[in-house]
C-alpha cells in the first residue's frame, strides 16, 4: 500500500474542484466508489469475464478509469476515514490497533473528529452536492 499515491489522487481531485470557476463548461460529476474485499479483476471494466457488472463497465467506459489501485488500510473503517480526508487514519484516530479496528457506535462518542476536513466539505466549497450512500462507521 503506498499512501503517497493515495495522497496524488486525493490531491487531483481537489485540484479539480477548486479550479478556476471558467476553466470548464460545466462540473463534473465524480462517483468515487469504495468497496471491502473487491479486488482489481473482479469487474469487466478491469478485465472479469466471467462476472457481469454492466453498469460498472459503463461508468468506467465513459467517465475516468483508474488504473492505480490504492489503500491505506486492509479493513474498512481506516480506508474510509483516509478517502474522506486524504490523512493516515492513524492521525484521525481511525486505525486498527493490532487486530480490532477502532470501534464505532454513535452513542460512545467516538468517530471522525469534527475538526477534519473531508472531500466532501472541500467539494461543497466550490457548488457541488455531496451525498454518501452504504456502509460508514466514521459517526
Amino acid at each position: 500500500m503506498n499512501i503517497q499515491g493515495f495522497r496524488v489522487l486525493v490531491q487531483c481531485v481537489v485540484a479539480a474542484l477548486l479550479s478556476p470557476v471558467g476553466s470548464l463548461n460545466f462540473k463534473p460529476n465524480i462517483v468515487i466508489f469504495l468497496a471491502d474485499d473487491l479486488g482489481y479483476g473482479d469487474v469487466g471494466a478491469f478485465g472479469n469475464n466471467t462476472i457481469r457488472t454492466p453498469n460498472i463497465d459503463a461508468l468506467a467506459s465513459d467517465g475516468i478509469k483508474l488504473t492505480h489501485h490504492l489503500t491505506a488500510a486492509s479493513v474498512c473503517t481506516p480506508s474510509r476515514s483516509a478517502m474522506l480526508t486524504g490523512r493516515l487514519p492513524i492521525r484521525t484516530g481511525m486505525f486498527a490497533n493490532g487486530r480490532i479496528v477502532v470501534n464505532i457506535f454513535a452513542a460512545n462518542g467516538v468517530g471522525l473528529p469534527t475538526s477534519e476536513t473531508t472531500l466532501a466539505e472541500v467539494a461543497k466549497t466550490v457548488g457541488y452536492k455531496t451525498a454518501l450512500v452504504g456502509k460508514y462507521r466514521l459517526q
